[in-house]
């Protein structure tokens, strides 16, 4: 709580930010959100809970940076924020040209293919992180997720009071797919290729009589393709994107088996 009330106090007056204390309250929080002790957003009682504090504490952190030259073999760098190492130590297999920025964590059985994290971000055990896909500042993946080739997670630093983009855990992300604005994939939901999703997307059941539409928010265990809906303008009517769940992944033990099932059975391209 400490840490949380000169965090707060820096925020409304930057000036603290020449205060050793508040210095150390920052780099700690930092170090923290990097060893997955602190999270940006944690699940409780099938809730999220968004701690803004945290996100202020790493918008704070990048004024106390110096712009750095790196280094490593041929390559340069230029930027204010270190490298994530120790990638042995944490049990994470990490595919040259992966890079994950200092501040995020990733947890035992990562996978990283080429591909990028940006700080504040959480990536629970056993995830692929596939070829290109990026997961933006502050996002949270969960555990034994596949966000495919070329997978796209918006970050969020301000507005503070703005959600992360969350997807929980066992959820299958298809290829080139954009998840941004703060939007949630619940459990085991499986997106097909191209499908892109922001805050203000329609997402429309189309599995029953009538269509049930939600926004910001997919349901666990839906199927979701892309999909277009007819809107009018003033110049005509024409068709505007949108994602349809048009099927349910059956419960099983065996996610992997549902997996395929569920792709077999909607014909789902990922």
């Amino acid at each position: 709580m400490e840490l949380q009330k000169m965090i707060e106090a820096a925020w409304e007056d930057r000036s603290l930010l020449q205060d050793k204390d508040v210095k150390i309250a920052i780099k700690s929080t930092i170090a923290d959100l990097d060893m997955g002790k602190k999270r940006v957003a944690e699940p409780q009682n099938d809730e999220w809970i968004v701690h803004d504090w945290i996100k202020k504490a790493v918008i704070l952190y990048f004024p106390l940076q110096k712009m750095k030259t790196l280094e490593v073999g041929p390559f340069e760098f230029h930027d204010k924020m270190k490298l994530k190492t120790g990638y042995e130590k944490l049990g994470v297999r990490v595919v040259p040209h992966a890079i994950a920025r200092y501040g995020a964590h990733l947890a035992k059985g990562v996978v990283m293919m080429p591909s990028y994290v940006n700080i504040g971000a959480y990536v629970g055990s056993g995830t692929m992180v596939d070829t290109w896909a990026t997961v933006g500042s502050c996002a949270q993946v969960g555990k034994d997720v596949h966000l495919s080739g070329g997978v796209g997670l918006g970050g969020v630093l301000e507005p503070v009071q703005a959600a992360p983009v969350i997807i929980e855990d066992h959820a299958f992300i298809g290829s080139r797919c954009i998840v941004v604005e703060g939007v949630r994939i619940g459990k085991e939901a499986v997106l097909g290729a191209n499908v892109t999703l922001t805050a203000s997307s329609k997402i429309i059941d189309v599995t029953q009589d009538s269509a049930v539409i939600y926004q910001g928010e997919v349901p666990p265990r839906s199927v979701v393709i892309p999909g277009s809906y007819t809107k009018e303008f003033p110049a005509g009517n024409y068709q505007v994107p949108c994602a349809l769940i048009i099927g349910q992944r059956k419960e099983s033990t065996d996610r992997k088996t549902s997996l395929n099932q569920a792709l077999r059975d909607h014909q789902v391209a990922v």
